[in-house]
């Protein structure tokens, strides 16, 4: 009898261990689950965001959402605690992201872009040159709005859902940097 609720119990042991696995993409590792400002996240899904007709590798993304879906614009509209990583796999100097930022609010912002202006004009003043296996944090805080972190070092937040919810968008919405990027934060690769 002692046996068995021994083995019972090493065999949920291994279950438990084995559910904590990392998801992993491009050598890169990414816990399932994280806990930000004691809110538990799961990952949703992990997208490579691919540049020129060669489909060169920039970044890894990872999405974590209180609330998994595959729905990008009801997830950008959700009024819970979200997070984007983006784990660089080749250098990217600071102009070519805070282009990247720009582009991607015109694609996304509709025809209030203009009301978002200086709140770009903060994000993009955090932006410096990222190089491979640095990373960039962005985490949707209700209430609070957006968290930007570079390289682990916390930069401001940007008030505004309205903000988080183009932001977010960028990777989201209808017109990704790539659509495999989309799929994959979706959860649908």
């Amino acid at each position: 009898m002692k046996l068995r609720m021994i083995i019972t119990l090493l065999s949920l042991m291994l279950l438990t261990a084995m559910s904590s696995f990392a998801m992993e993409m491009n050598d890169i590792e990414f816990p399932d689950a994280i806990t930000v400002n004691g809110v538990d996240l799961i990952l949703n899904g992990l997208g490579k965001r691919e540049a020129t007709i060669f489909n060169v590798d920039v970044y890894v993304a990872a999405l974590y959402l209180e609330h998994t879906g595959s729905d990008g614009y009801a997830i950008c509209e959700s009024d819970q605690t979200k997070r984007l990583i983006l784990h660089f796999v080749r250098n990217v100097s600071g102009g070519d992201i805070a282009g990247a930022w720009a582009e991607g609010f015109m694609k996304n912002g509709g025809d209030n872009v203009s009301v978002y202006e200086s709140r770009i004009v903060s994000l993009n003043s955090w932006m410096s040159e990222m190089k491979d296996g640095e990373q960039m944090m962005f985490t949707y805080i209700p209430g609070t709005g957006l968290e930007v972190s570079l390289k682990g070092t916390p930069m401001g937040t940007i008030e505004g859902s309205d903000f988080a919810a183009v932001f977010f968008s960028i990777w989201l919405g209808d017109d990704p940097p790539n659509g495999g990027l989309r799929r994959g934060l979706l959860g649908l690769d």
